[in-house]
């Protein structure tokens, strides 16, 4: 897996952009099928999370999401059914992402050395696997649009765009799991 090009993010979301409503729909149930934990995950568990703030945000991180789920079909292939990976990968990312993201967060009550070793792990783990910056960017300013469009959407913007960050590292994760592990295989035999 790698970086996306600036070229390449346009092209993949000028992909997204171009989809019917008939060719969404099968895309989402394909993705229930392949994913049913993921997508349970994307479009029940972290919405339910955002509405507490705000539906319409809610309503938005979900077709963020979709256009997330595009993009990295539209360049990295098919999406890795849920048989490829371990029973409780998705569990274990989210728990990973959770702990380190708390620790982000000045308000949580969390001893000094706790939150410096948990900020620096994340940005180590931040370095070393690929991120897709230009597409964090691109969500992160469709979510601010979006807020400014109505007072009442502003204060689950951090929230939104914390989602939206974690749903990216999941895909990326994903499909540098499933690939990595095909690698490890093909090395074996």
């Amino acid at each position: 897996m790698h970086e996306l090009a600036a070229q390449e993010l346009y092209q993949a979301l000028a992909y997204t952009e171009s989809i019917d409503e008939v060719a969404g729909r099968k895309i989402i149930e394909h993705f229930q099928l392949e994913q049913p934990a993921l997508a349970e995950t994307l479009f029940d568990l972290f919405p339910a999370v955002i509405a507490e703030e705000s539906l319409a945000m809610s309503t938005l991180f979900m077709d963020l999401c979709f256009d997330v789920l595009c993009v990295y079909q539209n360049v990295f292939g098919p999406l890795p059914s849920q048989k490829e990976v371990a029973i409780d990968w998705l569990e274990k990312q989210v728990m990973l992402w959770d702990v380190e993201l708390q620790a982000l967060i000045q308000e949580k009550d969390m001893d000094k050395r706790i939150r410096a070793k948990l900020q620096d792990r994340l940005c180590q783990r931040a370095l070393q696997e690929p991120m897709q910056l230009g597409l964090v960017n691109f969500m992160n300013a469709a979510i601010d649009d979006y807020a400014s469009e109505n007072t009442s959407r502003v204060p689950a913007i951090k929230t939104t765009q914390t989602m939206i960050f974690i749903v990216i590292r999941l895909f990326s994760n994903l499909y540098s799991h499933v690939s990595n592990a095909a690698e490890n295989y093909s090395i074996r035999v």
